[in-house]
């Protein structure tokens, strides 16, 4: 009963973690009214929380590993009480710094499931799973939506202070409901990275995870000052038009997982990063509200997404370090939300304009698609060499002149010849000399007409011991039909 519990749990979790997460964004066109914030500092207050919620990601997702989600989401609700209550107070723009700065606990909290959800659930299901609790993203929107109408009622401050009764009932309900009995893996931290960091699919995971989750926490955070500075909509319109972006955002994040359990996840990641280009260039123009909402629906659709997406690759790659890694893409992506508000309101100070900046997240749109369909192409290079290595029958390649350009490691066990050896001479190294010339003319032959010849042959290995081998060659030609390549294959008969 316990782990049938656990998804939701965790799920209603991480509701929580990103709904104080985005506390002072949420609340900043009201928090204004009381606390003098120059308007060049307004971008750092709402990225604050954004730096310690990325970068703590590494840490809780690593722990959540070695203590179980149940301690760590308990000791992580308990901690955010301090952040939440020196901020319903604060007075100054250094106090929403400093609040703001373990307000970062909140975001962090999404290794935590991420790590410990997969246990629970067959791999064919990591995507959707993942998805799912990557819905929790919702509590964003629910900050974003509900505290203005709360603070238009009850003041900024007290509506603050709400969530500490929040954070308080559900620290009670991981103790009550975590599960004590989750699998735990104890390795040293240091371990799991030296595991991970060397392997090029992390950083490239990472990229993506900063462009996706990066594009849906530097819009959540943007969104409700821009709205009101730049279209002069209320506060309260401008909260419930985030909140939107936020619920697409969320609602087709577990749509990516799902499709990632059922399609190629490279394939899907190109049209995601198509998307997101393509509505980058659009808001860049400065359309009308209109067109600017179509512009921002289209991230949220895409980045969405792609969230899943990333977070069905993560666990596929790296089932053995999954904490660690999923702390290091998550912490990625979090940052991903750091950086764009910032340069968005620097390229507006600067050029009176946000098209610059918006341009600039469609060219890195643009090179992460690049390195997709790179990446998906080298994936299959990658996959055709394990094959080659692996298979149990020998293999060598030769030119179309019968040099040997390559040998798998069964042709070394079968003949005895390292691939030094033999790459840069002739197939006939092996040969035993039971042969006659009319044997290789006429299989030459049927290989030049047909293009494949297969038959039993007698070779020699490379301590002059012969054996019987049924050998197959295929003649490889390019599109002109001219011959580029031979590939013998073979396996050990004598015994048969």
């Amino acid at each position: 009963m316990i782990k049938k519990v656990q998804l939701p749990l965790q799920t209603a979790n991480l509701v929580v973690g990103f709904m104080v997460w985005v506390l002072i964004s949420s609340l900043l066109p009201f928090i204004r009214e009381d606390v003098a914030i120059p308007a060049s500092r307004v971008a750092i207050v709402t990225a604050v929380p954004v730096v310690l919620g990325s970068i703590l990601r590494i840490p809780l997702g690593y722990y959540a590993n070695v203590f179980g989600a149940r301690i760590i989401f308990a000791v992580s609700f308990i901690l955010l009480l301090f952040p939440v209550f020196y901020i319903s107070a604060a007075s100054s723009f250094t106090d929403l710094i400093i609040g703001g700065t373990f307000l970062g606990i909140g975001g962090a909290v999404f290794s935590v499931g991420v790590t410990s959800l997969p246990k629970y659930y067959p791999k064919e299901k990591h995507g959707l799973v993942n998805g799912i609790y990557g819905m929790g993203n919702v509590g964003t929107a629910v900050t974003t939506f509900a505290a203005p109408v709360l603070a238009v009622q009850f003041g900024w401050s007290a509506t603050v202070k709400f969530y500490l009764i929040l954070l308080l009932a559900f620290a009670a309900l991981n103790f009550v409901l975590g599960d004590r009995k989750e699998p735990k893996v104890k390795t040293s931290m240091i371990g799991q990275i030296k595991g991970v960091y060397k392997n090029e699919k992390l950083w490239f995971f990472s990229l993506f995870y900063f462009i996706t989750f990066g594009s849906f926490v530097a819009f959540t955070i943007f969104l409700p000052n821009f709205l009101v500075d730049y279209f002069e909509l209320e506060k309260v319109d401008a909260g419930m038009r985030t909140a939107g972006f936020i619920i697409v955002a969320t609602l087709f994040r577990p749509v990516g997982g799902w499709l990632a359990d059922r399609f190629q996840p490279l394939f899907l990641l190109m049209g995601v990063f198509a998307g997101l280009t393509f509505a980058a260039v659009l808001l860049a123009f400065s359309p009308s509200i209109l067109l600017y909402t179509i512009g921002i629906m289209l991230i949220a659709l895409t980045a969405g997404i792609g969230n899943g997406v990333i977070f069905k690759l993560v666990p596929f790659y790296f089932s053995k370090q999954a904490g660690t890694a999923n702390g290091i893409v998550s912490m990625m992506g979090g940052l991903g939300g750091f950086f764009p508000p910032l340069l968005l309101s620097a390229v507006h100070s600067m050029t009176g304009s946000y098209s610059i900046g918006f341009m600039a997240f469609a060219q890195f749109a643009l090179v992460s698609l690049v390195l997709v369909i790179w990446l998906y192409y080298m994936d299959r290079l990658s996959t055709a060499k394990e094959v080659f290595d692996s298979t149990g029958s020998g293999i060598l390649v030769t030119d179309a002149s019968g040099k040997i350009l390559s040998v798998n490691p069964a042709f070394t066990r079968l003949t005895g010849y390292s691939a030094d050896e033999v790459i840069g001479k002739n197939p006939n190294v092996l040969s035993s000399g039971k042969q006659s010339k009319e044997f290789y003319t006429t299989m030459w032959s049927v290989i030049g007409s047909e293009g494949s010849w297969q038959g039993e042959i007698w070779n020699k290995r490379k301590d002059d011991s012969e054996y019987l081998e049924l050998l197959t060659i295929n003649a490889i030609k390019n599109n002109d039909g001219d011959v580029t390549r031979y590939v013998g294959t073979f396996s050990d008969i004598t015994k048969a």
